[in-house]
């Protein structure tokens, strides 16, 4: 038999090697050698069976999972990477900012900061000179992404057990009213950013061209049959989030520093379900901010506790879906953090549309770091990772014996690492502060 298929009945033969580029990592232990990571040099390889860049990485709190995202951050700056933080609920990236001079942005309330998730971001510069073929390119580009995110925030709403339907009628309504605001119906050379409010104000109050535009017999067939859209936005504007994301951006954010963090974490105390919409928010804005990125412009995206944007249900995890879909061409490797591989079924029941959609996105990441789990975990990630008995008992017995432990897959090889710390990075990779009274 080759080599790559001898691992699989002697395990003591190691995986065939990966190339030493990219951030090195620690020891990878099947082999004695050193563990390289470079997602995109993967990506770019024929010889290594991986198609994107995508991380997700899922461990127990406190088997070192925190450490192993910081430390890949870290190390992949040295190769020209930058850092974004879509949404830190806890503080954690506090430290790596602050050791580059960089100022974590805090959301909350009383807080200055906004975030419009409606922002047109670098698509909208230089309109007038476009043609209108090019102009009509952008605007797709610009709407479909508004879509995707007003589509995940009212289907996030709740009216008793059900979630608010968006279908194609809401679409289509939600679609007229955002082209009317930004000036796109009447042909303008410059989109207006809108936000919001103004689409909740649009749909609430409509004008006879929107009636007329969206096909509704009269104002009050509109108004009748828009009610739970029109309830759902009104919620956005003036509920838990209230004054968060419902105004124009007044963060001006350094783009060319090596790291960027928006913070969550004075939202935690408003729960799951607001954190989740605060998520799906920054991540359609940062979606935007990234559209038309200069080439070269690798950045690493972090999404911690994920889990909770798919929580909100299907369409709360098609926009995360859609985000992990544009990784190749944006040049971006999303990097996706949760506790077990089964939070990705927390979207909806077994066997429902959202839990469906949210069990593929495991296929959206080519690259899974597997860092100790209990032996109850162990049934699921055979079932939902395909992880043979060998790999399984790695994750749930020498992975659970020591921090930084880890089964890296990549593609379909996988790699025993120990992630190694220097003690600088120690420091800046602690987690347990509360815990430990600061120290």
């Amino acid at each position: 038999m080759t080599s790559d298929q001898a691992p699989v009945l002697w395990p003591f033969i190691s995986t065939p090697g990966l190339p030493p580029t990219g951030a090195q990592i620690g020891v990878d232990h099947l082999s004695g050698g050193a563990f390289y990571a470079d997602p995109i040099g993967w990506v770019l390889n024929d010889q290594i069976p991986v198609t994107n860049p995508n991380i997700f990485s899922f461990g127990k709190p406190g088997r070192g999972k925190s450490a192993t995202t910081k430390v890949f951050c870290l190390r992949m700056m040295d190769f020209g990477y930058r850092t974004l933080i879509l949404g830190d609920p806890k503080d954690e990236y506090e430290s790596l900012c602050r050791a580059f001079g960089v100022e974590p942005f805090a959301i909350g309330h009383g807080l200055s900061a906004r975030i419009n998730p409606l922002a047109i971001g670098p698509l909208g510069r230089g309109w007038s000179h476009l043609s209108a073929e090019d102009a009509q390119g952008r605007a797709a580009i610009v709407f479909s992404r508004w879509l995707t995110l007003v589509r995940g925030l009212v289907g996030s709403q709740r009216i008793g057990e059900r979630r608010v339907r968006f279908g194609p009628s809401e679409e289509a309504v939600v679609k007229q009213g955002l082209q009317m605001l930004t000036g796109y119906t009447a042909g303008n050379s410059q989109l207006t950013e809108t936000t919001i409010p103004r689409l909740w104000h649009l749909l609430d109050e409509p004008t006879p061209e929107l009636i007329d535009d969206t096909r509704y017999a009269s104002a009050r067939h509109f108004l009748d049959e828009t009610r739970l859209l029109r309830d759902a936005l009104g919620q956005l504007v003036t509920g838990a989030l209230a004054g968060l994301f419902d105004d124009h951006t007044t963060i001006d954010v350094d783009w060319g520093a090596p790291i960027q963090s928006l913070s969550l974490s004075r939202l935690e105390a408003l729960g799951d379900e607001a954190v989740g919409i605060a998520l799906t928010c920054l991540n359609s804005w940062g979606r935007g901010m990234r559209e038309m990125a200069d080439p070269g412009d690798l950045r690493i995206v972090v999404r911690d506790e994920s889990w909770k944007q798919l929580r909100l249900g299907p369409e709360a995890v098609k926009s995360f879906d859609a985000d992990l879909r544009l990784s190749r061409r944006d040049g971006d490797v999303q990097f996706a953090v949760a506790h077990k591989p089964s939070d990705m079924l927390s979207a909806g029941d077994s066997g429902s549309q959202a839990a469906a959609i949210a069990k593929d996105l495991l296929h959206l990441a080519d690259i899974k770091i597997l860092h100790g789990q209990d032996l109850g975990v162990a049934v699921e990630l055979e079932q939902m990772l395909g992880l043979g008995p060998i790999a399984r008992d790695i994750v749930t017995t020498w992975a659970m014996q020591g921090k930084g432990r880890a089964l890296w897959c990549v593609g379909d090889q996988q790699y025993k690492v120990q992630t190694i710390l220097h003690p600088a990075e120690q420091r800046l990779t602690y987690t347990n502060e509360a815990m430990a009274g600061g120290g």
